[in-house]
């Protein structure tokens, strides 16, 4: 009884990070909901693009814990010297596999690190590192397949970096960056061959532009802007390489109709050669008027 009760105490709700969708791209938040739930102090739970809070650790008494002396090597776990430590270990329900596992540095008294089974499965699937007692990285296996595929780092109270195995086949996929406490940049790797697909950038928790390889080829051939309208993000400008040769050659222009994007004008460089050749002009999504430099280069 006593072993359930601790285990009810350790138990906490889950964090934000455990309710979104691993690895999803932020790219379709709703910012309407976000200002909302600013104004209503509800950030941490439910603005993606807010930078998540340190996790914190339950205060536990140091009676229930079975205590060992230990010298650690330095580097064992980060570039941290040779250092005495106290192990604490916690194993509640007696069944020889600890729920949490914590080494404090024997001098100073601060935690150096933890190691715990969070869902109480008998397996180890969070490892945090400490400096002075606060959490600067954390792994975590949230599949509970054995394997890490969640990696955080952290400064002060709030997170820096997010990096995700999302397929869980070892090989990282998605990277997210934070700075000032709000999402700066997102980056994903859809197929998987190592190199970075799609790339968004964030100013204020609003997008303003991103890059991606639409063709999978290992180089970014669309470039979009964006504005926020009305509370609304839309794009607001579209450059395409659209004959694989490095750069751009196709320019569109939108604007703000209803809510939504429309295109406005397209611009293209049919030759390569730097110039605009063809404009073509829209109203309300459909063509109205094309300026032709060339003839020569637009076939009839």
């Amino acid at each position: 009884e006593a072993g359930r009760r601790v285990q009810e105490e350790l138990r906490r709700p889950a964090t934000r990070l455990e309710r979104i969708q691993r690895g999803g791209s932020l790219e379709g938040t709703d910012l309407a909901a976000i200002d909302r739930t600013d104004e209503l102090g509800l950030e941490d739970h439910a603005n993606p693009r807010t930078a998540p809070a340190a996790p914190t650790d339950r205060a536990l008494p140091v009676a229930i814990f079975e205590e060992e002396k230990v010298r650690v090597e330095s580097g064992r776990w980060w570039d941290h010297p040779k250092v005495n430590l106290l192990r604490r270990t916690l194993d509640a329900d007696r069944d020889g596999h600890p729920e949490l596992v914590r080494y404090v540095d024997a001098e100073t008294g601060h935690l150096f690190r933890q190691e715990e089974d969070r869902n109480y499965d008998g397996v180890t699937d969070a490892w945090s590192d400490y400096r002075s007692g606060v959490v600067v990285a954390r792994v975590l296996d949230s599949n509970d397949d054995g394997n890490p595929d969640v990696w955080e780092r952290y400064h002060g109270t709030r997170m820096t970096v997010r990096e995700i195995d999302r397929d869980d086949d070892g090989v990282r996929d998605a990277f997210y960056r934070y700075e000032g406490g709000s999402l700066i940049e997102e980056r994903h790797d859809a197929d998987n061959d190592g190199r970075v697909d799609l790339r968004i950038v964030y100013a204020d928790r609003r997008r303003i532009r991103d890059e991606e390889d639409q063709d999978k080829d290992g180089r970014m051939d669309t470039w979009r802007s964006y504005v926020v309208t009305d509370g609304v993000e839309l794009v607001s400008r579209i450059e395409r390489d659209k004959k694989g040769r490095g750069f751009a050659d196709t320019f569109e222009t939108f604007g703000a109709q209803d809510g939504v994007a429309v295109l406005l004008k397209r611009e293209e460089d049919v030759n390569g050669d730097g110039e605009v050749d063809i404009i073509s002009h829209y109203e309300n999504g459909k063509l109205v008027r094309r300026e032709i430099a060339n003839p020569d280069l637009v076939p009839l």
